[in-house]
């Protein structure tokens, strides 16, 4: 395809005036819905277009995939097919990375289980949520066998972010995410940073669709005040001031320790103060340490990888969520879950003012920006909430007030729709 954008128009389809009652998307993912983006991101798109009386498929990779009873099921409208491993596995709180041979097994296999897929379930609109090689491949070869409308989701800047055992597996990546806009007919980001950085690369700008995270709250309604208030006796933070990170442990695009850092300030100043870290990955151990070596231990708790279905609980018995920030492409690449999560359940919410977090947060304050990588500044931050009851107040008002825009429901019909429709 040229740099011209003439060959980037989209192709010829089918049926073009057939209605969403019978147009069909189908999802390729190198995730599982468990996962952060195929659980806030991908499967909430997919069931809010089932709402809308599209046909909608899944066709993802698992995080462990031998252990799988069921690899095919109905999710709410939404049919979800298990077709091989992913890259890395899963397991309770350990993440695996594969050797080399490994590696390029698995990668070969779910390439082609995908392609299959493409092949014996053609679908109207193609959706490669993020480019990597495995479902880049499937989906553009596949989408053009089958004469289908291709779209491309970028939610990361992974060559940036992500964890890479070696400069190979870095340069393979960013090669995907480099080459795969230009074959594609659009493209949604969840961040102008991936935006401007795309059309820095030659990408045409009206290819590319601004599409922000957003929230479901459907997943947010059963909190249950019971298992809220099991957790603070199990842990026993009754009467605790407690600060929450939910998330990854993978230090290459999270940095944990910085919270940590900034924790140990607020627990000098404020002896109620306790941190909970929700959420498993490669660094869980090494935060673990960090905690120790600070002499923090007995007021930081790892509550490890939990059930999707309790994360809301976890949000309802904070005081103030965060999410620590350094000023990197990794950050700038990033529209954080957490930040919508934390506004839907009123849980006040700090982060730093990088990539598009000051945009997002708006007119009203919403949220408390740091100084990136500042863990004294954000050890102010977090204390200018927990020891000040009318800003958490006004922060839970403003965040509840504002959240209504991002709900996945409006965003799916307002933003995704009209774009693979046209």
């Amino acid at each position: 395809m040229g740099e011209d954008g003439k060959s980037d128009q989209p192709l010829k389809m089918k049926n073009s005036q057939t209605t969403s009652k019978n147009k069909s998307v189908l999802f390729l993912l190198t995730q599982d819905l468990e996962s952060p983006s195929g659980l806030g991101r991908y499967f909430p798109i997919s069931k809010y277009l089932a709402k809308q009386g599209f046909s909608v498929n899944i066709a993802a990779l698992h995080s462990n995939y031998a252990s799988l009873n069921t690899r095919t099921m109905v999710k709410e409208g939404v049919k979800v097919h298990y077709v091989a491993q992913m890259h890395i596995k899963k397991e309770n709180n350990r993440t695996t990375y594969f050797n080399p041979l490994q590696l390029f097994w698995h990668v070969i296999k779910a390439t082609w289980r995908l392609f299959l897929f493409v092949l014996k379930n053609p679908a109207d609109t193609i959706v490669i949520g993020k480019p990597h090689p495995m479902n880049s491949i499937a989906g553009i070869l596949g989408g053009y066998l089958k004469n289908s409308k291709i779209v491309l989701d970028c939610d990361d800047y992974e060559a940036a972010s992500n964890y890479f055992s070696s400069k190979w597996q870095q340069r393979i990546v960013r090669f995907f995410e480099d080459k795969t806009p230009r074959f594609v007919h659009k493209i949604t980001t969840n961040t102008f940073f991936n935006k401007e950085r795309m059309i820095a690369l030659g990408v045409p700008p009206e290819k590319i669709h601004y599409l922000p995270n957003g929230v479901d709250p459907d997943r947010f309604k059963n909190i249950d005040k019971n298992k809220v208030d099991e957790i603070v006796d199990r842990l026993n933070l009754s009467g605790k001031q407690i600060i929450a990170y939910i998330g990854s442990l993978n230090l290459s695009n999270h940095p944990v320790d910085l919270l940590i850092d900034a924790f140990k300030l607020v627990s000098e100043a404020n002896e109620n103060a306790a941190l909970i870290i929700v959420g498993a990955g490669k660094d869980l151990e090494k935060l673990k340490d960090l905690s120790i070596d600070l002499g923090i231990k007995d007021k930081v708790f790892f509550e490890g990888r939990v059930d999707p279905e309790m994360v809301a609980n976890y949000y309802e018995l904070a005081d103030v969520t965060v999410d620590p920030v350094y000023d990197t492409d990794s950050a700038k690449g990033r529209c954080p879950l957490k930040m919508f999560e934390s506004w839907l359940t009123g849980t006040p919410f700090v982060t730093s003012n990088v990539g598009d977090r000051k945009l997002l947060s708006g007119d009203l304050p919403t949220a408390m920006l740091t100084l990136p990588g500042d863990a004294s500044d954000l050890a102010i931050k977090i204390r200018n909430i927990i020891d000040n009851q009318n800003l958490t107040l006004e922060l839970r008002q403003n965040s509840l007030k504002t959240v209504g825009q991002f709900y996945w429901k409006s965003l799916v019909k307002e933003k995704f729709i009209p774009l693979i429709s046209n």
